[in-house]
């Protein structure tokens, strides 16, 4: 099973030691001299081409020593309210113009009715603006495990792509209607200002769509590998960012667990139980993801939701729902007042469940070491399974 494993994840390693040459050359200073190693690896490993196996260690090497290169020549960007426009990039130029176009259409839910508390979720769910949220709602949402669905995520593209799919033509016109979506999800994600886990959520449905063009595996742990790659040789700073890590470790947890859980019903009986798939499905992405995440909640925040499986089962149909008639109320006004009762609704069921006794454990600051030290227990964990059932699909 292992060899398994390492057959079918080679991006996974290579992304890994991308990650660990960006986390060494922190540490290190710029210097022409990394870029010459990498040169000199480069044309190592393919001498090396009778050789299999010293091959494939020298490869992993050269993501290494990249990783080193392009921390170390990484130049800090000027903030945006410095640069002059000429110094900024096309993408930027074109993520500022787009999110010109959200402030306005920030307005029009403001035209609409919407204020307050009710505002500044769909603000957040939407279109990414958390600029209104107050400190009672953003610590109503953390309690409970809700915070997730105030940051655009996989869960809000996965929905819009959807919606881009139900939306184009059919299966006649395939590469037409993907090549729609994936326009669609991008146009979104500068919309929004292009934050790590909308790019990463891009990314991945760029490249599922791509893949069903052939009828292809689609989701896997080398697709999200592959994104990682991208996404750390473009800005490799991400490797730093809180909203890179959660994602990353989230739909990491997500495409690894999930199968696991599945197995505790036979895919017959659930097709018998479609209220029961529904229920178990919902259940074990949110355990898995909970596991993925809840070491670095714990480590930069302090806390963990007790009641997160609870939560879920509420925001997730509540995200869906409102992500929907946001779009509809822009075009349909007096459909608002919908979408104000149900945000209402939501605020009102979290308000409740932060105040059931238990509902968050303060007080926890683990280290680098003992995060860590989790995470190796949590893959161990998932190794003695796969150990006990061969049989079971890897990612």
């Amino acid at each position: 099973m292992e060899g398994k494993i390492h057959e079918r994840m080679p991006l996974v390693r290579l992304a890994v030691c991308l990650m660990v040459g960006i986390v060494i050359g922190e540490q290190l200073t710029g210097s022409i001299m990394w870029l010459l190693v990498l040169a000199g690896m480069v044309g190592g490993t393919l001498l090396l081409w009778r050789y299999e196996y010293w091959q494939s260690i020298a490869i992993a090497l050269c993501f290494v020593m990249l990783g080193i290169v392009l921390i170390t020549r990484q130049p800090e960007p000027p903030p945006y309210g410095k640069a002059e426009a000429h110094q900024l990039s096309r993408v930027e130029r074109t993520r500022l113009r787009c999110l010109q176009w959200r402030q306005k259409l920030l307005a029009r839910y403001e035209a609409q009715g919407l204020e307050g508390e009710q505002y500044a979720v769909v603000a957040a769910m939407t279109l990414g603006d958390k600029s209104a949220l107050t400190k009672d709602v953003r610590e109503v949402y953390a309690v409970t495990g809700a915070a997730h669905v105030l940051a655009l995520s996989g869960l809000h593209l996965g929905i819009i792509y959807t919606l881009l799919s139900l939306l184009v033509v059919g299966r006649r016109w395939q590469m037409l209607s993907q090549l729609v979506c994936i326009l669609g999800i991008w146009a979104f994600a500068f919309l929004v200002g292009l934050s790590a886990s909308v790019v990463r959520s891009a990314i991945m449905l760029t490249v599922y769509a791509l893949l069903s063009l052939g009828h292809r595996d689609k989701m896997s742990l080398n697709t999200l590998a592959f994104t990682a790659i991208l996404m750390l040789v473009v800005n490799p700073r991400s490797l730093f960012d809180i909203g890179f890590q959660m994602s990353f470790m989230a739909v990491a947890s997500i495409l690894l667990w999930v199968p696991v859980f599945r197995c505790a019903f036979s895919d017959a009986y659930l097709m018998e139980h479609p209220l029961l798939k529904w229920v178990w499905s919902m259940a074990g992405v949110s355990l898995a993801a909970q596991l993925g995440v809840a070491p670095l909640i714990a480590f930069y925040f302090g806390r963990f939701s007790t009641y997160f499986l609870l939560t879920n089962f509420i925001v997730v149909p509540a995200a869906t729902l409102i992500l929907y008639l946001s779009l509809v109320v822009l075009f349909i006004p007096g459909l608002a007042y919908l979408l104000i009762y149900i945000v209402r609704q939501l605020n009102i069921c979290l308000a409740y469940i932060a105040t059931i006794p238990g509902a968050n454990i303060e007080g926890l600051h683990p280290t680098i070491t003992q995060t860590t030290m989790i995470y190796v227990i949590i893959v161990a964990v998932y190794l003695l399974v796969l150990r006990l059932r061969p049989s079971l699909h890897v990612a």
